[in-house]
């Protein structure tokens, strides 16, 4: 490991790693429910030190200076600083596990070592948990599903059932496609139209975020959804993810604020190749939810109307096109766009939605029972959610700053209740 080479942190990755603070932990996390089969902290470390050289990017760690930090070899790499117990022992409920997974998310990670780490968590019904917080400087959601495959997933259970890696979406060079100048600016103004349109409202999310964290999470079944959304509107997937949040934020609004109109949500999108080793390579776009709509197939209607036109006109690879050009002319325009977009009247609440085994996996013969993950929330940004699928389930996580967002867990409830309710007007 000592003799591969130092590979500067792209700009995206510095960018991510410059915005950890006090009260906002840089990383990600993998929740990995094991049943009591599940191996202990001795067999996990020895499973990945037999598997981590098919993943390097585990074995760097952080080096050269603040201005041009690079990620390095680390010469004594150990599974044993990466892999640890649980000190809290086994909780005596699922409110306790919770918390314990809440307190783990907020540990910041050793920057002397590669940025990650594994806490084995008992779980309060048995077996455990992987708490798998991996730095976002490292890896996004879908090279995190990779690194899974690799480092983790039994391969003898993964025959046709890897993490479905997108084939890419194209390019900037969609910014050229328009041969008529005239019309091209004409799709360009929509496109600032949509994205920098911003919110007459106030979100409800919006405050100091401050250290304290609490998490939640909920499923609903895969297939289920997917053919009720197709059936009830032509939508997709993803439409359905969006509109079922949107109920939930709907019920959680009108208990805590009181009727509100739309919502803006920050859709993150992968621009992920086939077979591409990128740590960080994702856009965004954003999209109204409608809240006000009381029709869970009304809301579904216009999650997709909004989400078909942002596809149609390549809305994510614009941004990544247009920042890159910022960025490349001028630093502190880059930096006043980057204000200006992560502004609470840009959007309310960031949702991801990325996809995981397509089959059922195992780690050491112990099947993974389910498969969550958690994404840190941001300045005056008080809640993030997120979604990972497993065969024919999908997962929601969701991470609140408690002061913000009280009862998160009736917004985990909440999606639940608005897939059921989909599934069964589509029955």
């Amino acid at each position: 490991m000592g003799d591969a080479p130092a590979i500067p942190l792209s700009p995206e990755d510095k960018a991510i790693l410059d915005l950890e603070c006090s009260w906002i932990a840089g990383h990600t996390c993998k929740l990995v429910a094991l049943g009591p089969d599940a191996p202990g902290v001795a067999e996990l470390r020895e499973l990945i030190a037999g598997r981590i050289a098919g993943v390097p990017e585990l074995t760097r760690k952080l080096g050269g200076t603040a201005g041009a930090p690079l990620w390095v070899p680390d010469a004594d790499f150990d599974p044993a600083r990466h892999v640890r117990e649980s000190p809290a022992g086994r909780p005596p409920d699922r409110t306790a596990e919770m918390d314990e997974i809440a307190r783990l998310f907020g540990e910041r990670l050793d920057r002397d070592r590669p940025l990650w780490a594994i806490d084995v968590v008992p779980r309060a019904g048995g077996g455990t948990v992987l708490v798998w917080r991996i730095h976002h400087a490292l890896a996004d959601g879908t090279a995190s599903m990779r690194f899974a495959e690799e480092l983790l997933w039994d391969a003898d259970l993964q025959a046709g059932g890897g993490p479905s890696r997108p084939a890419g979406t194209g390019s900037p060079s969609h910014l050229a496609e328009h041969p008529d100048e005239a019309r091209r600016r004409g799709h360009l103004a929509a496109f600032v139209e949509r994205e920098f349109a911003g919110s007459l409202h106030r979100s409800p999310f919006d405050g100091r975020v401050g250290e304290r964290r609490r998490i939640a999470v909920g499923e609903v079944p895969l297939g289920a959804l997917h053919d009720a959304a197709r059936g009830l509107a032509g939508a997709t997937l993803n439409d359905a993810v969006l509109a079922v949040v949107a109920g939930s934020l709907r019920r959680w609004i009108e208990r805590h604020h009181g009727p509100l109109g739309d919502v803006r949500a920050r859709v993150p999108v992968s621009l992920h190749r086939e077979g591409d080793d990128a740590g960080n390579r994702d856009s965004f776009f954003s999209v109204r939810l409608p809240l006000g709509a009381g029709d869970p197939v009304e809301r579904l209607r216009v999650v997709a109307g909004e989400t078909r036109v942002r596809k149609r006109e390549h809305d994510a690879e614009r941004i990544e096109g247009l920042a890159a050009g910022i960025g490349r002319h001028s630093a502190r325009l880059a930096a006043l766009v980057e204000r200006i977009e992560s502004s609470p009247r840009e959007f309310a609440v960031n949702v991801s939605n990325v996809p995981g085994p397509r089959h059922r996996v195992s780690v050491l013969g112990a099947p993974v029972e389910s498969l969550h993950s958690i994404a840190e929330i941001g300045l005056r940004h008080g809640l993030r959610i997120t979604a990972v699928s497993l065969a024919d389930r999908l997962y929601f996580g969701f991470n609140a700053d408690p002061a913000l967002v009280p009862e998160v867990e009736w917004l985990a409830e909440g999606v639940e209740i608005e897939a059921g309710e989909l599934i069964g007007l589509a029955s």
